[in-house]
C-alpha cells in the first residue's frame, strides 16, 4: 500500500483541475502527479530507493509539494525539516534520524559534498542532494512500511521523531475526514507550515481533489492577498492567523462569505480571537484538537451553544477516556483509534512500549462534559502544585491575555520550599501601554477573575517569547 498511487488513483477524475496555487503560480492534479513522476525517476537515478530517509528542507511551495509525493511514490521516507530551524537544530534532526540522503533548497548553504538534483518538473525552487553514510535502523523498521518521521514540536522535552506508515496515513486521512468532509468543490486557504502539518491535511486534500491556496509564506499579504483573490470555501490556520484577519482593515466583512469551515488549529484558541473573528465574519471558527502521534481526534463544528473552550466530541474512529480523574473529573487524556504512530523513530520504540493496552497517553489533562465534549485543561507536566492544589497555567494565560495591553503570556512553576511551587508570569506588552500602571491594573483584574491562589505571585515583562520551530510557546 502506498499514499501516493491512494492520491494518484482518488484524483483521477479531476486530472484537470487546479491542485495547487502559489501567488501567480498553479498547477493541476495531471502536471502535479506527473511532475512527481518525473521527480522519482531523478531520485532514483541518484541512488534513492525504498526505506532509505529522505530529509526535506524547502520552505511551502509547489516543488514542497511535488517532490515530498516524489519520495512517498517510490517508497522511500520522508523527514521534513523545516528552514526556520537554527542551523544546530538542523544538524539535529540529520544525526537524529541518521538520514540517507537530505534534499535542500539550493538557497539554504551550508551542506557540503551535495549536488544539483535536477528535474524540470521543478517549477521555482532548485535543489541539492547529498548523500550521507548513515547506519541501518532497528530491524522492525523494513517491516512497517515507513512513509514518514517527523520530530513533534518539542514544547516540553526532546523530541523523538514520530513514525507514519503508509497505512496509517490513508487510515488517518479517512478519520480525520469524517470531521472535515472535504470534496472536489473545496478551495483550501492554507497558512500553516507544511514541515509540521502535511499528512492529515495536505495529503488529504489531494486525496479529496480539491484545489490549496498556498498563502503562509509573506504574511500577513499572502493571506490577505488569497483570501480577496481566491473564493476560499475550508481555512486551516491557526489563532494568530484569524487574530491577522480580524484586525485587517483590508479584509472586509463578507471577504469569507464563500467559506464553509474555518478550524483552529496548533493551539488553544483564545476567546477574545474567537469573538473577535465572529463579530467581524458573522460565524464562528471551529477548534480542532491535533497530535501529531494520533492524527486529529477531535472537532468542535461552530454554532455549538455552551461551548465555548472545548475542542468537540471525537470522531467515530476514535475512543477517549480519562484516567485517574479528580474530584472535577479533571484527568490524563488516553486516545485509541485508527492513524496512530506506529513507532518512535529516535532513539527506536515500537508501538507496543508506547501504548497501555491500546491507549495512548496524550500527556494533556482534560475533562468530558455530560454530552461529551472534551475540555484541555494543559498539559500534566505544566500543572503548578500550589500547597496541593492544582493550577493549570493556560487556564492563568487565558486571563491574562484577555486583558487589554497584553499581547501574550506564559505561567510557570518556580519552586519554593513552603508552598511547593508559586506561579510566575511572563508577559509581552503592547509597545503603546505604561507598564508600571497596568502591571498593578493587570494583578487587580486577575484577583476578580480568578480564584486567589492561581493569580502569579510575580510578572514579569519580557519583550518577546521563546516558541519551537511550529510557533507553539516553548516552555
Amino acid at each position: 500500500m502506498n499514499i501516493f498511487d491512494r492520491i494518484k488513483i482518488e484524483s483521477a477524475p479531476f486530472r484537470k483541475k487546479i491542485a495547487l496555487i502559489d501567488g501567480d503560480e498553479a498547477v493541476t492534479y495531471e502536471d502535479l502527479i506527473d511532475g512527481a513522476l518525473q521527480v522519482a525517476i531523478s531520485l532514483s537515478s541518484a541512488g534513492v530507493s525504498r526505506f532509505h530517509r529522505i530529509g526535506v528542507l524547502c520552505d511551502d511551495s509547489i516543488d514542497y509539494v511535488t517532490l515530498t509525493l516524489a519520495i512517498l511514490s517510490i517508497s522511500a521516507v520522508v523527514v521534513p525539516i523545516s528552514p526556520d530551524l537554527a542551523k544546530d537544530e538542523i544538524n539535529q534532526v540529520i544525526e537524529r534520524i541518521d538520514l540517507d540522503f537530505l534534499i535542500s533548497d539550493s538557497r539554504i548553504s551550508g551542506f557540503d559534498g551535495s549536488n544539483p538534483l535536477i528535474c524540470e518538473a521543478f517549477r521555482q525552487r532548485e535543489f541539492r542532494l547529498l548523500q550521507r553514510a548513515s547506519s541501518p535502523p532497528d530491524s522492525q523498521y523494513f517491516d512497517l512500511n515507513p512513509a514518514f518521521i517527523r520530530f513533534s514540536s518539542g514544547t516540553t522535552g526532546v523530541s523523538k521523531g514520530v513514525l507514519l506508515s503508509h497505512e496509517t496515513i490513508i487510515d488517518r486521512t479517512d478519520a480525520a475526514d469524517k470531521g472535515l468532509q472535504i470534496t472536489p468543490d473545496d478551495t483550501v486557504l492554507w497558512v500553516l507550515s507544511m514541515s509540521y502539518h502535511f499528512v492529515v491535511t495536505i495529503l488529504l486534500f489531494l486525496r479529496r481533489g480539491a484545489t490549496i491556496v498556498l498563502c503562509g509564506n509573506n504574511l500577513p499579504n499572502g493571506l490577505i492577498d488569497a483570501v480577496i483573490r481566491q473564493n476560499g470555501t475550508f481555512i486551516y490556520a491557526s489563532p494568530f492567523h484569524y487574530s491577522l484577519l480580524a484586525a485587517s482593515d483590508e479584509v472586509t466583512p463578507d471577504s469569507l462569505k464563500s467559506v464553509r469551515m474555518a478550524i483552529s488549529t496548533a493551539m488553544k484558541l483564545p476567546p477574545q480571537i474567537a469573538e473577535a473573528f465572529s463579530v467581524k465574519f458573522g460565524f464562528e471558527l471551529c477548534e480542532a484538537y491535533g497530535i501529531i502521534e494520533v492524527g486529529l481526534p477531535f472537532i468542535k463544528p461552530a454554532g455549538v451553544c455552551g461551548k465555548s473552550g472545548s475542542v468537540g466530541r471525537i470522531l467515530p474512529d476514535y475512543l477517549i477516556k480519562l484516567r485517574d480523574p479528580d474530584e472535577s473529573g479533571i484527568g490524563e487524556i488516553l486516545i485509541r483509534g485508527k492513524g496512530t504512530l506506529n513507532a518512535y523513530y529516535s532513539p527506536w520504540k515500537p508501538k507496543e512500549l508506547i501504548f497501555e493496552d491500546g491507549w495512548f497517553n496524550t500527556g494533556d489533562l482534560g475533562r468530558v462534559d455530560e454530552d461529551g465534549y472534551l475540555f484541555i485543561l494543559g498539559r500534566k507536566k505544566d500543572v503548578i502544585n500550589f500547597v496541593g492544589m492544582k493550577i493549570f497555567a493556560t487556564e492563568v494565560e487565558a486571563v491574562i491575555n484577555s486583558f487589554p495591553g497584553v499581547v501574550e503570556s506564559l505561567v510557570y512553576a518556580q519552586p519554593h520550599d513552603r508552598y511547593g511551587e508559586l506561579p510566575i508570569a511572563k508577559i509581552v506588552l503592547d509597545e503603546s501601554m505604561q507598564s508600571d500602571s497596568l502591571l498593578r491594573e493587570l494583578k487587580r483584574f486577575c484577583y476578580s477573575k480568578l480564584t486567589s491562589y492561581k493569580v502569579p505571585k510575580d510578572f514579569e515583562i519580557v519583550q518577546s517569547m521563546q516558541r519551537t520551530a511550529s510557533g507553539k510557546l516553548k516552555r
